[in-house]
């Protein structure tokens, strides 16, 4: 019987005894208890604390001085190489083969002793308060999605507001510098200002070199970035996450309350568009023993951030290769096709998740951001002048199969592509199928592949014809509207004949030759 339904059967005896008039025998008896338990209620309403037998323990204690002597030894032992209990209960079964003790037994015990010895102590952490728009906490923490049917990592940036409770979460594909400087300004732009403070891990992405106490040396580019918004930075010390337990907090919550079950979507924006929404919804929610929800602290909260800059930063990291003899620059470890000569110095910007390369000032191409090693990332439209003069290496091409990977690489393409080749021979109908794809850069590769598809059901194979087609889309066809003529039709002729000009088949000899 637990304590409090102790206490509510002594309240049940004394009121009996005192006003129901019965014996101890007869309370004893209607309650069904024992007749001491009656007597100790009616001395007293509270009852007496028992005493826990200390009872003796014959298979443990001729080891306990064993363990003693270990765990005494530990306190000048490194940190990380102290016994375990588990360690502490083989070497028992080791060295100590005639005690016979289990493990179980081994763990409590050494539990009580490191807690009598000072070697365990639960740490005491300080409630903190915190003034509006004084400081915020930054963290990453990963989740997985359904994207396209296919199960992916991904990995969450959160900034949460340790005044109001509010928080932004966005999800990258990659927890890259450009994702996290990115997420930073659409994170100021959700809150509508800018915290004094912001509150980090030793992340790579800020931190460069962990130095003495709380210096950090930090890397430039997040120097200039938090120069050209106007907060201050300060980092934990390494390995104690609870200095920033709010949003250490916060990502648990968030990704138990709203990623569960696994969530399915059909891109990384139909990703964020969910989290955003989210975000919304725990706007309502009320912490704690909190006054206010977090959508209203959010709202007072407002008033007192900086003001947000008038531009952003640039947040591509720029790079400047030579394009190769594949096409293709190299930046950080992967390879990116361009329609460039061999030898040509680009621009390459490298955002969260794309790439951009420009020359001349202008954007020449833009690739999806790989995030693997040495891989090589193709496009077939930049290497469709190289091909007009190498026809052969078309059909083994490795940007073909990317294409054809990436699903833009259609079969009307290849039935189209065949047939030039049943027609012009195997050189000449590659040679006129690169020429049809070289239309798909004037007209676009959606309106290519219509025009194909109609050249096909008209089983017209031809490089003009499909130009025919696809200006014909572009211009449209105009039906012909009926037009009133009124006073014209005075001036209305029959049409022509040729009755007249058979008087000549009757003149014309059976045999005979028209000079």
């Amino acid at each position: 019987m637990d304590r409090r339904a102790k206490v509510e059967l002594f309240e049940q005896i004394r009121r009996e005894y005192e006003h129901g008039g019965g014996t101890i025998r007869g309370i004893a008896k209607k309650l069904g208890i024992h007749r001491r338990m009656v007597r100790e209620a009616v001395l007293s309403a509270i009852p007496i604390e028992r005493k826990t037998p200390v009872r003796e323990r014959p298979k443990l204690e001729p080891a306990m001085a064993f363990i003693d002597a270990l765990l005494e030894a530990d306190r000048k032992a490194p940190r990380k190489q102290r016994h375990t209990a588990h360690r502490i209960w083989c070497r028992i079964r080791a060295e100590m083969p005639e005690v016979k003790v289990a493990e179980s037994t081994i763990r409590r015990h050494v539990r009580e002793r490191k807690m009598k010895l000072g070697l365990t102590r639960r740490e005491t952490f300080i409630p903190q308060s915190y003034c509006w728009g004084a400081e915020a906490q930054v963290d990453w923490y990963e989740a997985y999605a359904e994207i396209c049917g296919e199960r992916q990592k991904a990995y969450l940036f959160c900034m949460r507001s340790m005044a109001s409770g509010g928080a932004f979460h966005r999800a990258f594909p990659h927890a890259s510098q450009q994702a996290f400087l990115e997420a930073h300004e659409l994170a100021f732009a959700y809150f509508g200002g800018v915290f004094t403070t912001l509150r980090y891990d030793n992340l790579k992405s800020a931190v460069k070199k962990i130095l003495r106490g709380y210096q950090r040396e930090e890397t430039t580019r997040f120097m200039a970035f938090r120069s050209h918004w106007g907060f201050a930075s300060e980092f934990c010390t390494p390995g104690e996450g609870h200095e920033k337990g709010g949003v250490e907090g916060e990502g648990g919550y968030f990704r138990r309350n709203h990623l569960v079950p696994v969530p399915q979507v059909a891109s990384w924006e139909e990703l964020n568009v969910l989290l955003r929404e989210a975000s919304k919804q725990d706007e309502q929610r009320m912490i704690g023993e909190r006054t206010q929800t977090v959508g209203a602290g959010m709202h007072t909260e407002r008033e007192h951030l900086r003001t947000l800059a008038e531009e952003g930063f640039d947040l591509a990291a720029v790079h400047f290769p030579h394009v190769n003899a594949s096409g293709c620059i190299r930046v950080l470890t992967n390879f990116y096709s361009v329609p460039l000569p061999v030898g040509v110095e680009v621009q390459a910007k490298v955002y969260s998740t794309y790439v951009e390369i420009w020359h001349q000032g202008q954007c020449v191409a833009r690739h999806e951001r790989c995030f693997d090693r040495q891989q090589k990332v193709l496009d077939l439209e930049h290497y469709l002048e190289a091909l007009t003069k190498k026809p052969g290496a078309l059909a083994g091409s490795t940007p073909l199969e990317q294409w054809r990977a990436q699903g833009r690489w259609p079969v009307s393409f290849d039935r189209f592509w065949e047939m030039l080749k049943q027609r012009q021979g195997r050189q000449s109908g590659t040679r006129a199928m690169i020429d049809v794809l070289l239309l798909g850069r004037q007209y676009g590769y959606p309106s290519l592949k219509i025009a194909i598809e109609k050249a096909l059901e008209m089983s017209c194979f031809d490089m003009d014809a499909v130009r025919l087609l696809l200006d014909a889309e572009r211009l449209g066809r105009r039906e012909a509207e009926p037009v009133e003529i009124g006073a014209l039709r005075c001036y209305d002729r029959p049409q022509p004949t040729t009755r007249n000009y058979d008087q000549l088949l009757r003149n014309y000899p059976a045999t005979g030759v028209v000079q």
